[in-house]
């Protein structure tokens, strides 16, 4: 794995997404319970739907802050710039 040079410095904060996150944890909590009581399945495919669609606009918004944060910061050497260029390469192929 590379080594985030932002992280040797100042790592950008992602505390904007805990809350975002709170709610998915609600929605998987809400998931469980609608298993429990037996609900009708497409009903709950919907909610996993939304789930999903939550997690990705999460992933977008900290993958956002890392191109405006440590990626940019990246381009100011031309080592860490090629480095940076391949680490997001790799994310977004497992993305």
């Amino acid at each position: 794995m590379i080594k985030c040079k932002c992280q040797e410095i100042q790592h950008p904060s992602h505390d904007r997404q805990i809350p975002r996150l709170n709610r998915i944890v609600g929605q998987i909590e809400g998931i469980k319970k609608m298993i429990g009581e037996r609900r009708y399945c497409p009903d709950i495919l919907i909610q996993f739907k939304a789930v999903k669609s939550a997690i990705k606009a999460t992933e977008r918004e900290v993958l956002n802050t890392h191109l405006n944060s440590c990626v940019t910061d990246s381009f100011k050497n031309e080592n860490d710039r090629d480095k940076k260029i391949e680490e997001i390469k790799k994310l977004i192929s497992n993305m």
